[in-house]
């Protein structure tokens, strides 16, 4: 993705938390730039001085990107159960900090250890229980991949640490490209 929807990505993201924290309308006008039609997964994330302030995404698609990063921006700010009782103010919002994780398509694998840590994320599931980690969560924690494994599925999925090595639980792999605004 070149710069310039990189940075349509991002104040898009921005403009929809910051109308639904205020509470006014948001309108999105179509965009006809290529790479911000395509039908992909996105995560957003939402952190303040570095602490995790929301972070919400999808795998698929069937709106252009440019929409879906709207929807999960705004999801972010207002859905995370995690911030159930604490979200995002309006006293906030000059510190927010938006990543957009835009997402390859899931690829399952066999090998459990079969993925590099750092470049590529894990969704994990067993039944109806699915946990998953960004490829960055490596990165900022310091996990193993035996680590990373076993906290996506105690922390995630709710499932055993160690279910990761059983055969009825399917792990998939993805990559991600990271746009991120940072504010100082």
């Amino acid at each position: 993705m070149d710069k310039q929807a990189n940075k349509i990505l991002l104040d898009i993201a921005r403009r929809s938390i910051e109308a639904v924290v205020k509470q006014e309308p948001m309108s999105l006008s179509p965009i006809d730039h290529p790479d911000l039609q395509e039908e992909q997964g996105v995560f957003v994330t939402l952190k303040i001085r570095g602490q995790l302030r929301g972070c919400i995404g999808r795998f698929t698609s069937d709106i252009p990107l440019y929409q879906l990063v709207s929807e999960m921006a705004i999801s972010s700010a207002t859905e995370d159960p995690r911030f159930e009782f604490n979200r995002i103010k309006l006293s906030e919002l000059d510190q927010l900090e938006i990543e957009i994780s835009v997402l390859s398509p899931l690829k399952q694998i066999t090998n459990p250890l079969g993925f590099e840590l750092g470049k590529h994320g894990i969704f994990i599931r067993k039944g109806s229980r699915t946990g998953c980690f960004l490829p960055q969560v490596a990165l900022e924690t310091g996990w193993s991949k035996e680590e990373f494994l076993s906290h996506c599925c105690s922390g995630k999925a709710g499932l055993a640490p160690d279910a990761w090595k059983r055969e009825d639980v399917e792990i998939y792999t993805f990559t991600a490209e990271i746009l991120e605004e940072k504010r100082e």
